[in-house]
């Protein structure tokens, strides 16, 4: 069974950090509303990184509603190392909804889009009530990765999705890139490096919840203003999420395969 990533494991800065063995209920968007009346748990990970051979692990997956991959499927890879990637999700779970991180080339981006399943600059419906806003790609990182974009670009995608989502009570942002200054987007040498224009989106809009990734050693949950924002580690290291959606509310628990390679 995997492990459920408990409050000692998570980073705790004196800045609004709330855990509770890793379980956190978002606020609501608009004051206080009934949850969700049929249940939904959706897995959620990214940077992969083509490690693919533990998918069939998650225990949750097979009754899951799907997998969201958050970005980083491969290392420098396009179409083929994508789609080999998202085959070894399906083969375990047909629905799976993706999106590109900065170490994805733009011909995954668009083999992605072509299948019908491209979360990158998309919003999706997990519910009438719930939106689905997904961007992917990184701000600039010293190593010169195929899918980086400046700040301006990521506010421009940000506000298009903002206005195609107005009609839904909760948003659930789903970022590759963490927010700047939070304990999701610390380096090892304690530098952060996340995007002010994801954490500019969440302080205005302040969506329900935001999953991302990327910063690999920065396995963490934070809350800013009403957001809960959450970077489940990397799947490469047998790090990911646990979605759900029910009579609760909106909730995360980041989870851990029991011995990852």
């Amino acid at each position: 069974m995997p492990d459920t990533v408990t409050e000692s494991a998570l980073s705790t800065p004196d800045n609004g950090l709330q855990t509770a063995k890793g379980r956190i209920r978002t606020g609501r968007r608009k004051g206080e509303t009934p949850g969700f009346r049929v249940r939904q748990t959706w897995i959620v990970l990214g940077d992969i990184h083509g490690r693919i051979h533990r998918a069939r692990e998650i225990p949750e997956l097979t009754q899951a509603n799907g997998v969201l991959l958050t970005g980083d499927l491969t290392t420098l890879g396009g179409a083929n190392a994508a789609r080999t990637v998202i085959e070894a999700f399906r083969a375990v779970h047909p629905m799976v909804l993706a999106q590109i991180g900065n170490m994805d080339r733009a011909e995954a981006d668009d083999w992605l889009e072509n299948e019908g399943i491209n979360l990158h600059r998309k919003v999706r419906e997990l519910g009438p009530e719930v939106a689905l806003l997904g961007v992917g790609g990184s701000t600039f990182t010293p190593l010169g990765t195929p899918s980086e974009f400046p700040e301006a670009r990521f506010s421009e995608w940000l506000e298009e999705l903002a206005r195609q989502s107005g009609g839904h009570r909760d948003w659930i942002l789903i970022s590759h890139n963490p927010p700047y200054n939070t304990v999701c987007d610390r380096t090892h040498g304690g530098i952060h490096v996340g995007s002010t224009a994801v954490r500019d989106f969440i302080e205005e809009h302040q969506p329900s919840l935001c999953i991302c990734g990327h910063i690999h050693e920065s396995a963490g949950v934070q809350k800013l203003g009403r957001t809960i924002v959450a970077n489940p580690g990397p799947f490469s290291l047998g790090c990911y999420a646990l979605l759900t959606l029910d009579e609760a509310g909106i909730r995360v628990t980041l989870r851990r395969l029991d011995t990852a390679d």
